[in-house]
């Protein structure tokens, strides 16, 4: 099973530290997985939840590049991130408004919450409803640690 850090938190939410460079890598050492809000804004790639806050870590993205679910937080950053993976550095991206899935830039099935059982999906949050995640091939959690 694929285990996703959710913003980089393993043991619960971490408002402070979610998105954070060095968070990201911590989950990464740990040998997790890690889902990452992207922005691309005023020429240049930032992270952060609500609002581009942090460097992008072009090193981090490099070396980790098949561990990391890179979220665009808006159009302009997907657009981006595309361009980005047609000159071949193979990331896993997606965007997302208020849909009950979507596919991943790799294929993935990203499924939100309440929205389970679903075949070769990730499990976003399983917790909030107690999906059954029984089909599931990932999870992506602010508890993966739980997983």
């Amino acid at each position: 099973m694929i285990k996703i850090a959710h913003r980089g938190n393993l043991d619960g939410k971490n408002p402070e530290r979610e998105n954070e460079p060095s968070y990201i890598k911590e989950a990464l050492d740990q040998g997790y997985h890690c889902e990452v809000d992207v922005w691309f804004i005023d020429g240049e790639f930032r992270l952060g939840h609500d609002k581009p806050k942090y460097e992008f870590p072009f090193g981090l993205i490099e070396k980790y590049s098949s561990k990391l679910w890179l979220h665009a937080k808006n159009i302009a950053t997907f657009s981006k991130l595309y361009d980005m993976d047609s000159s071949g550095m193979y990331l896993n991206y997606f965007f997302h408004s208020s849909e009950d899935l979507i596919l991943t830039s790799k294929n993935y099935i990203w499924a939100f919450p309440g929205k389970q059982p679903i075949e070769r999906s990730i499990a976003v949050m399983p917790e909030y409803n107690n999906d059954d995640i029984s089909s599931a091939i990932g999870v992506c959690s602010d508890f993966i640690k739980n997983y």
